[in-house]
């Protein structure tokens, strides 16, 4: 019963919650694994370089999230500081 409960609120709160806050966030790729020894670098040279390819392509987009999310951040914060202005004139 409780199981149920819990899948009935995880639902509820996912159709409740803001499309904004669903949005997927910046999130940072995962740091490329490196062997230890040179003979195993060899080894697997060509799935490395492709591990290592992957990150860098992936840490610029990471980096270009992190850009993207900061203005639209920097933009709300300026319309909230407008509202807010708004508001003190309204009250006093």
């Amino acid at each position: 019963m409780s199981c149920a409960r819990n899948a009935i609120l995880a639902l509820l709160a996912m159709v409740a919650w803001p499309q904004d806050a669903l949005a997927s966030p910046c999130v940072p790729p995962e740091r490329p694994y490196l062997p230890s020894t040179p003979e195993d670098m060899r080894a697997y040279a060509d799935l490395l370089r492709a591990d290592f390819e992957g990150y860098i392509a992936g840490v610029q987009d990471y980096f270009r999230c992190l850009d993207a999310e900061r203005a639209r951040a920097f933009a709300e914060a300026q319309e909230v500081s407008a509202e807010y202005g708004r508001f003190l004139e309204a009250v006093e």
